[in-house]
């Protein structure tokens, strides 16, 4: 029996495909083009915008009929509901094996699943947010984690995961903040594209979201409409996606949902074929974000059918309709019968699924869906990454009279209403808060210690009391009484306050659930009062998914832990903060406010933006972008650069030696910001254009050098160029975006360099001798 080319694995991928092709039906190509949502609800609650009416208004053939013509995605088989994980390996692999045998072909679907702070799936490992990723600064471990995720994921027979998220944070009142990384593109892209070179490095496609512009929603509000100018988007939304498509290899992206200056990103050829593919080379798949091709009809309301959905869609360049079938099936079927819309966009999309699939040896013969023997997806090494990530996410904000660490036998008073709640580590895509919230008889299927037991556990020999005080949002101030009592009986107060994530409105951080300013949620800013008005030194301990306003109580605590939401290792992680056997090195990856008004903003601000006299409001942030504090000191010695001019295609090496000053093991963050005195267009006053993180004992000192490429310097002009202008620059090494040690100045010298898509976006560094 003759193989046909297409099975042929000494062909080229393209030769297969094309070959493959050439044999489908218009329903098979198009069969290729979409997901299908087994077992997602229809009624009451969804984890995706307006599930219900969208799942509701779909008609999805009976499955049996549906997989004749083959079937391009299987949507979160392990990620709607609660299934022990092997079996539903062993289930995704007998549906894969009736897909397989039903159509003509053979070909299996793709299955992907949402892995943004672990696999999202029961008993799978819950690791920090990325927000926490951001905090730690460290993208050899984020790196090291998404490697982990993607092998699980494999384990189980899934090939796609949905992340990283790759917004910037333009305003933190988004509910959407705890998935993002920090508020810098450069921070963004060099974390986000460790978690795609981990993700990929295990075989799983990474798919980049939201492409692009969605973090810049009006009124941080989910979904509106994006206002960001042309330089805005260019210079801080885009180039994260630079980052994790050149540097991690990221072999899917996810148009986002919102619509910049009234054109959907779904329906942007600008984006999603010009910028992406033409100018950038990328050559995988655009999925859409969940029902965003219907959006295109029903919400966008920039096509009139179903039908007009899809054509805008797949001639922008979105290739797969995701969740579930609605627009790419049979009303676009329909159409390119009718000849409304031409059977060349089936081909080029279905072209770019199948060139995936092969990759991925969907179309190999000896194709086999048997998952692996042995499945645990909390295993002992994935709970140690999550404990050695949560410990370094962990900022240590304030600590003015060394109130920290605490004694070991002291009388602690711990109040507030995060501190007893294991869901209180964990975001809004953590399979316990995402999913399991509709399921309250299934049990958490992970440990999740909460900082009162940690704590407890941490130091046993301490005095520890607890009371709630009052809940997440609710107005109730009830237990405020029995709150001061128990911390007027203390040595010291650890308030343990902030967010309970959950889905458009059910919580007050997460998706959908967006916020009028920074307060802190319900009364847990009078409870905080309360507390502080007994004169007992009080820690404040906040466990969230944003910054929030701090400045009423700017001078009254005793010391300041932050921690974003830090997975199911998170309370040991506070705990050992707290204790003193952690050492703290997270640094803010966002800014944290006075004021709870005032926003949108962020430190990339031009001078106009910052506090001046033309304005009585001043919006400097009480902790800056990238501040932290240690148990240590650390001491910033040697600083040094090379010749102060360089040609606008040069490089310049600025360097210093840090050393460990203190007692204690500890590591510091080395910040390279850049400053453009005068450029053709407004620049932000300081930007990030590179770090170095350094784990140091006492007394041993590592120097840093940082080279420094003229490229670093490029913005986007009038004309919409980017481009490296000549003039004055100044280098600013700082341990934040606030408090810089030591500035190089230098010149550029030379004509006006346009840049392409190939320009250097990284700051290497080297870091050498010890000491």
């Amino acid at each position: 029996m003759t193989t046909a080319p297409w099975r042929d694995p000494a062909l080229t991928s393209s030769a297969r495909v094309d070959d493959l092709i050439s044999r489908m039906t218009l329903e098979e190509k198009t069969a290729q083009l979409y997901g299908v949502w087994v077992g997602a609800s229809t009624d009451g609650d969804g984890v995706a915008p307006l599930q219900r009416e969208m799942t509701a208004a779909s008609s999805v053939p009976e499955w049996s009929e549906l997989i004749t013509r083959g079937l391009g995605q299987l949507t979160r088989p392990f990620g709607t509901a609660p299934v022990d994980p092997a079996l539903g390996a062993q289930a995704l692999a007998r549906a894969q094996r009736r897909i397989a045998a039903a159509g003509r072909f053979g070909i299996p679907a793709l299955a992907h699943e949402e892995c943004l702070a672990g696999f999202t799936t029961w008993r799978a490992t819950a690791y920090p947010v990325p927000l926490a990723w951001g905090a730690s600064w460290d993208a050899a471990l984020v790196e090291e984690m998404a490697g982990a995720i993607g092998r699980d994921l494999r384990t189980v027979g899934v090939h796609q995961g949905l992340a990283p998220v790759l917004d910037v944070v333009r305003d933190p009142r988004w509910g959407r903040v705890e998935e993002t990384i920090g508020e810098d593109p450069y921070l963004v892209g060099t974390i986000g594209a460790a978690y795609v070179r981990g993700l990929e490095s295990a075989g799983i496609v990474a798919t980049l979201k939201h492409f692009a512009g969605y973090a810049s929603s009006a009124g941080a509000r989910n979904l509106a409409p994006v206002r960001a100018g042309v330089r805005e988007f260019a210079d801080i939304t885009l180039p994260p996606f630079e980052f994790a498509l050149r540097e991690g290899g990221a072999r899917s992206v996810m148009a986002a949902y919102t619509d910049t200056d009234g054109v959907p990103a779904s329906a942007d050829p600008g984006l999603l074929t010009e910028l992406l593919r033409e100018d950038w080379g990328f050559t995988g798949t655009v999925v859409a974000d969940y029902f965003g091709v219907g959006f295109l009809q029903t919400q966008h309301r920039i096509a009139g059918t179903e039908a007009g959905a899809a054509h805008a869609a797949l001639a922008a360049g979105l290739d797969v309709e995701l969740p579930t079938l609605k627009c790419y099936g049979t009303p676009l079927i329909e159409a390119v019968r009718a000849g409304e819309i031409p059977e060349s966009l089936i081909d080029r999309a279905a072209r770019r699924v199948l060139l995936q699939k092969c990759e991925l040896g969907l179309l190999d013969e000896d194709w086999d869906p048997e998952p692996a023997e042995r499945i645990d997806l909390d295993s002992t090494a994935n709970r140690a990454l999550a404990r050695r990530l949560a410990e370094e996410s962990v900022v240590l904000l304030d600590n003015p009279d060394g109130l920290l660490p605490l004694a070991p036998d002291t009388r602690i008073a711990v109040v507030g209403p995060r501190a007893a709640d294991a869901l209180a580590m964990l975001g809004c895509y953590s399979f316990p808060s995402h999913v399991l919230t509709h399921h309250p008889d299934v049990p958490m299927g992970i440990e999740i210690p909460t900082v009162i037991d940690a704590l407890r556990a941490e130091l046993p020999d301490a005095k520890v009391t607890f009371t709630e005080g009052c809940g997440v949002d609710d107005p109730d101030t009830g237990g405020f009484e029995e709150a001061v009592a128990r911390a007027a009986e203390a040595d010291v107060c650890v308030a343990v306050l902030g967010d309970r994530a959950g889905l458009f409105g059910r919580g007050t951080s997460g998706e959908g659930c967006d916020v009028t300013d920074l307060q802190l949620p319900g009364v847990q800013g009078e409870l905080l009062d309360s507390l502080v008005a007994t004169g007992v030194p009080v820690v404040l301990v906040l466990l969230t998914g944003r910054p929030y306003a701090l400045g009423r109580w700017q001078g009254r605590l005793g010391a300041v832990v932050q921690a974003f939401f830090p997975g199911e290792e998170g309370g040991p992680a506070v705990a050992g903060v707290l204790s003193g056997r952690v050492n703290p090195s997270g640094r803010l990856p966002v800014s944290v406010p006075q004021v709870p008004g005032g926003q949108p903003w962020t430190y990339l601000q031009p001078p106009l933006g910052l506090a001046g006299e033309v304005s009585n409001l001043d919006p400097t942030p009480l902790y800056a972008f990238g501040h932290g504090r240690s148990y240590t000191e650390f001491a910033w010695e040697d600083f040094g650069g090379t010749a102060p001019e360089i040609t606008t295609d040069g490089t310049y090496d600025v360097s210093l030696t840090v050393r460990n000053a203190g007692d204690r093991a500890g590591a510091e963050v080395v910040q390279l910001y850049l400053h453009d005195p005068v450029a053709s267009v407004t620049r932000p006053d300081v930007r990030l254009i590179g770090y170095q993180r350094l784990e140091l004992d006492p007394g041993e000192s590592r120097r840093v050098a940082f080279r420094f490429h003229a490229d670093l310097s490029a913005f986007t002009d009038r004309k919409g160029r980017r481009i490296v202008e000549p003039g004055d620059l100044e280098l600013r090494l700082a341990v934040s975006s606030a408090d810089v040690r030591h500035t190089a100045r230098l010149r550029l010298a030379g004509p006006v360099r346009e840049l392409g898509p190939d320009r250097l976006l990284r700051c290497e560094t080297e870091v050498s001798g010890a000491g």
